[in-house]
């Protein structure tokens, strides 16, 4: 912590610090405030899906084009990047730059194989004629949907960053705060997908 120093003023003396002052876990907290913002941005989606998931407007269903053994795949896809993230994280308690960059490695292949499968799932819907602009149902499941593999999407972008900084920099204290909010970040989109494989594709198979 920085030592306080004294400038002699006309109305007395005022104290500062000689380096910038970093609140210690401050970083932390103001990424868990912006986690539960995305917490209220998915529960409107969600919403907005439980009450226009059932206007087909004569078009097809979840049971018409939901891929389960696909979908299934994809989740298992997303489950095991949070499994390798964690282990990540492990390695880097221990300093070991090494092996949390391939762990790291293996997050970004197994996240960009699930943004691979999501597309291929949109294009098969979007070539059979189910377009968002077919169905209420299908607006808002592309939108909820959607928005999660933005998030997914941007969250590999980060990764990669990340990587590119601790190749270069090391596990400086900056890096490792950085890391810590990219696996807060990285599990929340985790449990989104299971509310979203849950929600939308089981129960919407099933209608």
């Amino acid at each position: 912590m920085s030592t306080p120093s004294t400038v002699p003023a006309d109305n007395g003396t005022i104290f500062y610090l000689r380096s910038e002052h970093h609140p210690e876990n401050g970083t932390l907290l103001g990424f868990w405030l912006y986690l539960m913002s995305d917490c209220l941005i998915f529960a409107c989606l969600f919403a907005s899906y439980g009450v226009l998931g059932r206007n087909y407007a004569a078009g097809p269903s979840g049971a018409d084009l939901f891929d389960l053994p696909l979908v299934a795949l994809n989740t298992t896809m997303l489950l095991l990047s949070s499994i390798t993230y964690g282990f990540a994280m492990l390695e880097m308690a221990k300093n070991r730059v090494g092996l949390m960059l391939s762990w790291l490695v293996l997050t970004l292949l197994f996240g960009l194989a699930f943004l691979s499968i999501e597309l291929y799932e949109f294009h098969h819907m979007i070539a059979e004629g189910a377009t968002p602009q077919r169905s209420a149902f299908l607006s808002s499941f592309f939108t909820l949907v959607g928005t999660h593999g933005l998030h997914v999407t941007f969250g590999c972008i980060w990764l990669v960053t990340l990587m590119v900084q601790v190749a270069k920099r090391g596990l400086i204290a900056e890096n490792k705060r950085r890391l810590m909010c990219l696996s807060m970040f990285w599990h929340f989109l985790d449990v989104v997908w299971i509310g979203v494989f849950s929600f939308v594709y089981l129960i919407g198979s099933m209608s």
